[in-house]
């Protein structure tokens, strides 16, 4: 276990005045890494209050000084590579190089619909998925890109100062599919997996362990096919959603980081506890979760 992060996902739902304190007690708690989700309206909180991610993740760069900060995750959905690099830069700048970017092919529904746009089809939405993290990666990388892909243009685009991680930020590749995988295994710094695709029934983290193996096998391999070693890439699980009872005391969490580190992963991310609908739960564990992540450090 002591080569695992830890971090949390606080979702953009609360006036800044409180969503401050969340951040920075983040930090205080000791988590390695604070995330965002990146959507218009989400889900069964479409017509609850929900803030933008960029902005609030400036905000939260800000008010911490340590712990690192993402998107969890953009897509392409609503999003244009080019003002996503320039935002991404900013950043970067502004967190002092603690920014991550977190990247995902979406699922459709709200954000999809928002534009107006029609639904693109699966293999139009994986295509879109893999030009849209060929293209982002080109900006942030290089002082001048010019791209001419079937979803997107670039033409003559300036990028200055550039990242200050170098040679630009890490990206966190969320992805389960044989064709998401193999762009993991190009781009990636760290592999992002929420379990079993999908909105079916969650499973407890001991039953979903067998679905996570076979991920980071298929992972491996597409490693494998491009000559990456696939030690170079973090693996992040993010529970809560498909996998639960992880953050449901500071002993389970402690059994869940044992057994995911067990078979390989890097980071693990759990939810803020919200009231309500989804990831209810008491805010009480996370110093439980706090206790178990100082008692790993200390050994």
């Amino acid at each position: 276990m002591s080569a695992l992060r830890h971090g949390v996902v606080l979702l953009p739902e609360r006036r800044w005045a409180e969503a401050r304190g969340r951040w920075q007690r983040a930090e205080e708690l000791g988590f390695d890494h604070a995330w965002t989700y990146d959507h218009l309206m989400w889900r069964m909180l479409r017509a609850e209050p929900w803030f933008a991610a960029v902005p609030t993740l400036a905000a939260a760069a800000a008010v911490t000084s340590r712990i690192g900060i993402g998107t969890l995750v953009a897509g392409p959905a609503f999003r244009h590579p080019v003002t996503l690099a320039k935002e991404v830069m900013t950043l970067d700048d502004v967190s002092g190089g603690r920014f991550v970017l977190g990247v995902g092919a979406g699922g459709g529904g709200y954000d999809d619909e928002a534009l107006g746009l029609p639904a693109p089809t699966t293999r139009q939405r994986t295509r879109r998925f893999e030009e849209f993290v060929e293209i982002t990666d080109l900006l942030l990388r290089r002082p001048v890109t010019t791209f001419e892909g079937e979803h997107y243009t670039a033409r003559d685009v300036h990028l200055h100062p550039g990242c200050l991680q170098q040679p630009r930020v890490p990206f966190a590749v969320a992805a389960t599919g044989a064709r998401g995988l193999a762009l993991a295994a190009r781009h990636a710094d760290i592999w992002v997996t929420a379990g079993h695709p999908g909105w079916g029934e969650p499973q407890p983290y001991d039953r979903a362990l067998d679905d996570l193996r076979a991920q980071a096998d298929r992972l491996d391999d597409a490693c494998a096919a491009i000559g990456r070693d696939p030690a170079t890439l973090r693996r992040l699980v993010l529970t809560g959603a498909m996998i639960s009872e992880v953050s449901a005391s500071g002993a389970s969490y402690q059994d869940a980081c044992g057994r995911l580190a067990g078979i390989g992963f890097t980071d693990v991310v759990s939810h803020w506890p919200r009231a309500g609908f989804p990831y209810r739960g008491s805010e009480k564990v996370l110093e439980e979760i706090a206790e178990v992540m100082a008692a790993e450090r200390a050994a």
